[in-house]
């Protein structure tokens, strides 16, 4: 798939007041700071698309970017922002959780994955949950070029057996790097495959 136009169209603070359209839709949602925004970026190929953030846990609003006008991709916001408020965390997890289990146009989510760090407990909750809920998502590890070829195969390991505990059968996962574009043609193209079974299914 080729982007050759991305657009932003709309912020909202919860699903109601997302865009009334028939279009699938795909979320890309991670723990702060892990990167979101340049990998949109990067995807899209439009540097200043989503506003990469200097202060983590700041974004807490839901962002509609039209792509190729037949499909939206949606930013949401952080989580894991460890000076959060108690109220703060409380306000994420409704916006979020009842985007993602409420959304009938959503056809996947992108949970990003910091691969340079030790399998995070915040991180495995909310896979985990994801998977109780029978939402279908894949495990997208940024920030590869952070890491040697053997660092990267370890970490990915690492992250497998941890996730292993918990689950029968692994999710999907790729990798990426907004840096070095890695993982673009592979995530596109997963869109790509999913918009056709969108289109079958009208």
């Amino acid at each position: 798939m080729l982007i050759k136009s991305a657009v932003f169209t709309q912020s909202c603070v919860t699903l109601e007041k997302c865009p009334k359209t028939p279009l699938p839709e795909y979320a890309f949602i991670g723990r702060s700071n892990v990167g979101k925004s340049s990998l949109i970026n990067m995807l899209t190929g439009k540097k200043g698309l989503a506003k990469v953030s200097g202060e983590p846990g700041k974004t807490r609003i839901i962002n509609h970017f039209l792509i190729n006008d037949s499909w939206f991709l949606v930013d949401l916001p952080g989580y894991g922002y460890a000076k959060a408020s108690h109220a703060a965390r409380a306000d994420w997890e409704k916006m979020v959780f009842s985007y993602l289990s409420g959304r009938r146009n959503l056809m996947n989510s992108f949970v990003l994955i910091d691969v340079r760090l030790e399998p995070q407990r915040i991180d495995l909750e909310f896979v985990n949950w994801m998977g109780e809920a029978q939402l279908p998502f894949v495990m997208v590890f940024t920030k590869a070029d952070k890491l040697s070829k053997v660092e990267l195969s370890a970490n990915i390991e690492r992250y497998k057996n941890r996730l292993s505990e918990d689950w029968d059968e692994l999710p999907p996962f790729l990798v990426s790097s907004a840096v070095t574009a890695q993982g673009k043609f592979e995530i596109l193209d997963h869109i790509d495959e999913s918009n056709k079974i969108f289109s079958q299914g009208k």
